[in-house]
């Protein structure tokens, strides 16, 4: 029988991580950098930006060059291998034999052999891998070929689903490939582009002794791959098994203080079983069976992967106490989510700052799991019109330092009220001042700038909004508008 291999391409996959934390920049050119520095060089790009020529290789500030649209963000390797873990588990319900590929992450071979009698066909199974991945939130590519690099080349060229019938049909359409498509070395794909060498099949018209002298032997062993010289088994990683603990009860079971002390007995060996794996734990999932009733799921999160039996109970105790159970508990189940150990985590002396981040973010884990995961969120900017359109909430995972700026002069700030508040009239004898906004005690408005007319809203509900800058004898300097459809002052918010 034979062979056959299959190549799933997540393209730019640490872009796509980025593009799926901010989904306002599939519009523009995006890039994935090494560091968040204008010389930081490029790592991945979109489609958007290749066709400004921004390739992986420059430099940041050279990108912006080409483009000024450029949007650019950091990717950590801690999040990268999270996630290719993540998605190696879920195609091994797919197949068995999965192989991820460490050198370029988001490619994945997996052995397409001896599943027709499982699928109707490969061309649904391959269907079917892909309509699971962008449930996920990736798109992605699968190849159904015979070879690991025909099938990768025509993978990093084409999308969607592509069958190959025969090996000479993925060898032709494999030397087609632009080199550029490929993960190279940027100066050896620079020095083939210099040389006219844009494709597979020009590279494979270069003598190979030239090839290994000249360039060194990465570049040779991609000549000898492309060439059908070099052949590598699949290696696939194997499957894990869940760190899972599980306890069943006689009698259902209501008291809090009792479930907790029954959970703190299967946490010691489940985190036993993560430091075998050299693992710390990133998430908790907590299962409880009701009696007579289904099973509840509660997720617990700490501020950072632990060890520490004590902070994670302190997040199970909140998370209890927080919910409200309909029934008796009759069977518990813990399953640890661990990730590799960080090089902070391995530092024996760490330099603390001034303001603890580890504990800010314990500290938000810890209001996550008495309130849940809304419960901690931070604003950001959207590109509305409407004040109230000009923002959102959206959930924040851990603390940064803020980032200072140098400013020429003060910049002023509107703080814009969540409900704008309604306003007395304006007296019909004033046309600027002696209005008292807020009372006597603020005193009558001196002055008044505007109106800053805003209009629109048809698609949704029409809106016409005269905004206005008005002083007090006090001092204040308020934010209002006049609301012509409904004839009402309204106090937007506040300008300090």
């Amino acid at each position: 029988m034979i062979a056959r291999w299959a190549c799933v391409d997540i393209p730019a996959f640490p872009l796509q991580l980025l593009l799926r934390r901010n989904p306002e920049w599939r519009a523009y050119s995006a890039a994935v950098v090494e560091e968040d520095k204008p010389q930081a060089p490029i790592l991945w790009v979109n489609e958007k930006a290749r066709q400004f020529g921004i390739l992986p290789g420059l430099r940041y500030a050279a990108g912006l060059s080409l483009t000024a649209d450029l949007r650019a963000g950091v990717v950590s390797a801690a999040e990268i291998e999270k996630e290719v873990k993540l998605l190696a588990e879920q195609l091994m319900r797919f197949t068995p034999e999965v192989e991820p590929c460490f050198e370029e992450p988001g490619v994945f071979w997996l052995n397409a052999a001896g599943l027709d009698r499982l699928y109707a066909s490969l061309d649904k199974w391959a269907r079917l891998i892909v309509a699971e991945l962008e449930r996920a939130g990736f798109r992605a590519t699968v190849v159904v070929g015979f070879t690991r690099f025909g099938s990768y080349a025509i993978a990093r060229a084409r999308q969607g689903v592509v069958m190959i019938d025969n090996p000479s049909k993925e060898r032709e359409n494999a030397r087609r490939v632009q080199l550029d498509r490929l993960n190279i070395a940027p100066d050896f794909r620079d020095t083939l582009l210099k040389l006219g060498v844009r494709s597979v099949g020009a590279l494979l018209s270069l003598p190979a002794e030239g090839i290994s002298d000249r360039f060194g032997p990465e570049a040779y062993r991609l000549y000898r791959m492309a060439a059908g010289d070099l052949w590598a088994p699949l290696q696939p990683q194997p499957a894990e098994e869940p760190i899972r603990q599980s306890l069943a009860f006689d009698d259902p079971e209501n008291d809090v203080m009792r479930l907790l002390f029954l959970i703190k007995q299967l946490l010691h060996p489940l985190l036993a079983m993560l430091t075998a794996r050299e693992e710390a734990l990133a998430e908790l999932s907590l299962r409880l069976l009701l009696y007579k009733r289904d099973w509840r799921e509660e997720r617990i999160r700490p501020a950072a992967p632990t060890l520490n039996v004590t902070q994670l109970m302190d997040l199970v105790r909140l998370r209890l106490e927080a919910v409200q159970l309909p029934a008796g508990v009759v069977q518990i189940e813990l399953t640890a989510h661990g990730v590799s150990a960080t090089r902070e985590q391995l530092r024996f002396f760490v330099e603390q700052p001034r303001r603890d981040l580890i504990a800010a973010n314990r500290a938000l884990a810890r209001l996550r799991a008495e309130f849940g995961d809304a419960a901690v969120v931070r604003a950001r900017l959207l590109d509305g019109h409407l004040p109230e359109a000009s923002f959102a909430w959206e959930p924040i995972n851990e603390v940064a330092l803020p980032q200072a700026k140098q400013a020429a002069f003060r910049t002023m700030v509107r703080r814009i009220f969540f409900k704008p508040a309604m306003l007395p009239s304006q007296p019909r004898h004033t046309r600027d001042d002696g209005w008292l906004l807020l009372g006597v005690e603020h005193g009558p408005v001196t002055k008044m700038h505007g109106p800053y007319v805003l209009s629109g809203g048809w698609w949704k509900e029409e809106t016409h909004r005269d905004y206005y800058f008005a002083e007090t004898k006090r001092g204040d300097l308020l934010w209002l508008y006049y609301d012509k459809l409904h004839r009402r002052w309204l106090l937007q918010g506040q300008v300090t």
